[in-house]
């Protein structure tokens, strides 16, 4: 892992911490990555290519149920720069509530090798486990691109598999990989 530059990582609680200058920066990262083959498309955009027009709606959404209690937002930035975020979130049912979700992973293109990635996932690990009091975390990554390899680097176990769960176009069906970290 290299890093190029100093990564600064915060977390975000409250939509009111999520100003104008930052939306655009993870609205413009978004569509970079989805438009990149990135695995982060969501089911409100159209097909690619997508515009930061189709992607903010989405990141307002995100920002919009951000809580302390239960959903929060982790920003790296190099250089004053977004380089990669992602969404964590407290399961709301009770039975799974010592439980959280990581979702929308994302490095910038431009900040790709730069170690980003796995910077996030390490603190998400720590704010999960200190801050939220969660024990165990879960995400879900596309297959047939590699994913898996990474998320287990940084500690996560593939627990399963959901064979052919995502059509990414006619004629290509992906798994959906199950992941899982105690915390």
């Amino acid at each position: 892992m290299t890093v190029f530059g100093v990564v600064e990582l915060r977390q975000l609680t409250c939509p009111g911490e999520v100003g104008g200058d930052l939306r655009q920066e993870i609205v413009d990262c978004w569509a970079e990555v989805a438009n990149a083959g990135g695995a982060v498309l969501a089911t409100e955009f159209p097909p690619l290519p997508v515009t930061a027009r189709d992607v903010a709606p989405v990141v307002d959404g995100l920002v919009g149920r951000l809580h302390p209690g239960h959903g929060r937002l982790l920003v790296a930035t190099v250089g004053g720069t977004l380089a990669g975020w992602l969404i964590l979130r407290r399961e709301p049912h009770p039975l799974g509530a010592h439980c959280g979700t990581v979702n929308h992973v994302q490095t910038s293109p431009r900040h790709r090798g730069q170690g980003i990635g796995a910077a996030l996932m390490h603190r998400v690990r720590d704010i999960a486990r200190d801050d939220m009091r969660l024990e165990r975390l879960s995400l879900s990554a596309r297959g047939g691109v590699g994913l898996e390899d990474f998320y287990r680097k940084v500690g996560w176990v593939e627990v399963g598999r959901w064979p052919g769960a995502l059509r990414i176009a006619p004629g290509d069906d992906r798994d959906a990989i199950l992941m899982s970290l105690a915390l």
